[in-house]
């Protein structure tokens, strides 16, 4: 294996694509073009993330989509470097039409993290980690 990406169903490609450019995700050259797809690229190793319109999402995994009213189907993270990132994305996010479900602040004494939903109700979580305060 070489690598791994993340894909994930969306209602509206244009919509949920502006909202990743407004958060700070890089557009993936490769598919900046593209009207029927979204692809970003998350990080400083590339991490690719993909857009599907809910149907063609369906096709391929051949399978309903979550209601994401109801449950997760997962919990997305991302690395900070600072604190100040985690703030930072909290109000990118909400300039950008999403939702915060945890508003930055201390968690068990050695992390600092917030939680967010996109556009589509995908739940993220962007968090700060002191390392040497990590308990043993």
């Amino acid at each position: 294996m070489k690598s791994i990406w993340l894909n994930l169903p969306v209602k509206d490609i244009h919509v949920s694509k502006t909202f990743f450019k407004q958060i700070g995700f890089r557009e993936n050259p490769m598919h900046a073009h593209s009207q029927h797809i979204g692809s970003f690229l998350v990080g400083e190793h590339d991490f690719v993330l993909m857009l599907f319109p809910e149907n063609a999402f369906q096709h391929f995994a051949q399978t309903g989509i979550s209601d994401t009213n109801k449950g997760s189907e997962m919990l997305i993270n991302l690395d900070a470097q600072t604190r100040t990132e985690v703030d930072d994305m909290a109000q990118k996010v909400k300039n950008a039409g999403g939702r915060i479900f945890a508003e930055p602040s201390e968690v068990d004494g050695w992390m600092y993290a917030m939680g967010f939903i996109d556009r589509d109700g995908h739940r993220w979580s962007m968090l700060h980690m002191e390392m040497d305060k990590m308990p043993k």
